[in-house]
């Protein structure tokens, strides 16, 4: 009896856990929708904070290696500092994205390195709003 009792706690526990989590994936997934096309080729949104007067969305590059450096050794060193860009305002809401770009050190020369992000902007087609986004980056 007391089995049943406890599974069915951790059950409905689970349940709570898994429901949390899928809302804030819908929560996720809605801010997405204010973001250049394209942003979530290379960033995951890794947090929002919104008040009345405005929005704060937070993107960490994804730990992708740029096709530059897939023949060398690298080890995934963090971020650089974040770099915030203003975007248009939404429903009387300032809008801004802050924005981690992750480094990379090559193991055999001890050099930083980052995605080129006027590659990027040059070899894909992309939309304007994109390739505007891109220049606030570099």
């Amino acid at each position: 009896g007391q089995r049943k009792i406890l599974r069915g706690i951790s059950d409905k526990i689970l349940s709570l856990c898994e429901t949390n989590e899928s809302s804030a994936i819908m929560e996720t997934n809605g801010y997405r929708l204010l973001l250049p096309e394209g942003t979530l080729d290379y960033f995951n949104i890794s947090d929002v904070k919104e008040s009345s007067s405005e929005i704060v969305i937070y993107l960490e590059e994804k730990n992708e290696l740029p096709g530059e450096y897939s023949t060398v050794k690298v080890e995934s060193k963090g971020f650089y500092d974040p770099v915030v860009v203003r975007d248009f305002p939404i429903r009387g809401k300032n809008l801004f994205l802050n924005i981690r770009r992750r480094r990379w050190i090559l193991k055999d020369e001890g050099r930083y390195v980052s995605r080129n992000w006027k590659l990027v902007a040059e070899g894909s087609r992309m939309t304007h709003e994109f390739a505007s986004f891109l220049k606030e980056l570099y």
